[in-house]
């Protein structure tokens, strides 16, 4: 082989293996991501189904129920106009409360219930996760237009 082809050989192979390189770290990348949805979205179908990712909104005032295992808790999470059921087993964080901001991690079941798998809290009084702060608000403007629609139609 003339030493010109060999070094066309080196190069491909080099050039192979970076493309071999890119493709796994953008397959790792791709299979961690996790997106942020509200009730509102999940209510409306706009969730992945089999896949994980993040709810947030308010907790539910008196919606937070314990078993009797002690680790397993139930409550709601509410963007003021949809609600989810969610499903936690662990240790809550310690500022976790009922009518605060929570984010939570986990899939969606067939049953409509939201099975957690790490559950997040404000950090503050005034906190709100951003993108809880933002599915809040735009669930209240949504809501705000529908309402404005059904009045103004004779």
């Amino acid at each position: 082989m003339k030493p010109r082809n060999r070094r066309f050989a080196w190069i491909g192979a080099g050039v192979l293996l970076l493309a071999v390189a890119a493709g796994l770290v953008l397959n790792a990348f791709r299979s961690n991501l996790v997106f942020f949805f509200s009730p509102s979205d999940i209510a409306e179908n706009r969730a992945p189904q089999g896949r994980a990712f993040r709810i947030g909104g308010m907790v539910v005032e008196k919606s937070l129920t314990r078993a009797s295992d002690g680790l397993t808790v139930r409550f709601a999470v509410t963007d003021t106009v949809k609600t989810v059921p969610v499903v936690y087993t662990g240790i809550l964080p310690d500022l976790f409360k009922e009518g605060k901001g929570v984010v939570a991690q986990g899939k969606i079941g067939a049953d409509g219930v939201f099975h957690a798998t790490e559950v997040l809290a404000k950090h503050d009084e005034n906190y709100m996760p951003p993108e809880a702060a933002a599915a809040v608000s735009q669930a209240q403007s949504r809501a705000a237009m529908d309402k404005a629609a059904k009045t103004l139609k004779p």
